[in-house]
């Protein structure tokens, strides 16, 4: 994970030519003209990613009047090093992702991207079809797993909270258990029959069947959580209030019209957002010990 962000924080050197965004506040970050956009691992790689959510930040920047950049990282947690070193000024980031960087950065989330109208979506796990699986996770022991990054929501956080809170388990003892994959990589190691299980989200396995990355029947899901948040957009702590009203008010205006050439498909708009619609995830995450109390 480490030389995953040092590599993230190389790549993304470049987009910091101007210096006096970092560390900057108030009036004077609000005059920059350039603002620094991020974006998560939501598709098999960076490029993949870039090229399809492209007219979403490209049209943002529009609206603001502002020049923009725009970078894909390879995994959820190196968004919350990235924002905590003022390399971005806003971020496209999954929910834990989000909870993570807001703990140690006090960053806020502005808007929530709706899917298919739905501003929630499912945490999953998919196993071999062959398998028997009648109830989850106890006809798994001892199987193979493979979990997300533990920057991952529905990879890791939401599992990860499950086996101690509800299934009363302890991951890496019930299962041959591996974490740190991609959702893409482990949607495609289960159909490949290289592991028995593995987590994803209900999104992008729709996407992955969709796009022919991966066949309908090649795994099938065998537990899915209670609706969790969507994706975030966020801005930093010192973004200025305006910047934030005018972001949130430019995002929840897309019509489901609009959506479909800004947007990936299924995404139709998003809708005002804050930190307390995170609430769930930021319960998840004090349950398994990965963020601290705020005092």
């Amino acid at each position: 994970m480490k030389s995953t962000r040092r590599e993230f924080i190389k790549r993304t050197a470049g987009i910091a030519t101007a210096t006096a965004v970092l560390g900057m506040a108030g009036i004077a970050r609000a005059q920059v003209k350039r603002l620094h956009f991020g974006v998560g691992p939501l598709l098999p790689s960076p490029e993949d990613t870039k090229k399809a959510y492209m007219p979403l930040f490209t049209y943002l920047a529009k609206q603001l009047g502002v020049d923009f950049d725009l970078v894909a990282t390879t995994d959820w947690a190196g968004m919350a090093v990235a924002m905590g070193s003022g390399q971005l000024d806003l971020a496209w980031m999954g929910p834990w992702g989000y909870i993570i960087a807001n703990n140690s950065t006090g960053c806020k989330a502005v808007a929530t991207i709706k899917y298919d109208e739905k501003p929630t979506y499912l945490a999953i796990v998919i196993a071999r079809p062959s398998l028997k699986v009648d109830k989850f996770p106890n006809d798994t022991k001892g199987m193979s797993i493979s979990f997300a990054d533990v920057g991952s929501t529905s990879g890791w956080l939401i599992p990860s909270y499950y086996a101690k809170e509800v299934w009363k388990i302890d991951p890496k003892a019930f299962w041959k258990y591996t974490e740190g994959a991609t959702h893409a990589a482990n949607e495609v190691a289960v159909s490949a029959g290289q592991v028995d299980l593995a987590t994803d989200f209900d999104r992008n396995r729709t996407a992955m069947i969709e796009s022919g990355k991966v066949k309908a029947g090649s795994n099938k899901i065998v537990w899915t959580s209670a609706p969790l948040p969507n994706d975030a957009i966020v801005l930093p702590k010192d973004a200025p209030a305006d910047l934030g009203a005018r972001v949130q008010k430019i995002l929840t205006s897309i019509t489901q019209e609009q959506a479909k050439t800004l947007l990936p498909n299924h995404y139709t708009g998003f809708i005002a957002s804050s930190h307390d619609y995170y609430a769930p995830i930021e319960k998840a995450g004090l349950a398994v010990g990965k963020i601290k109390p705020k005092t």
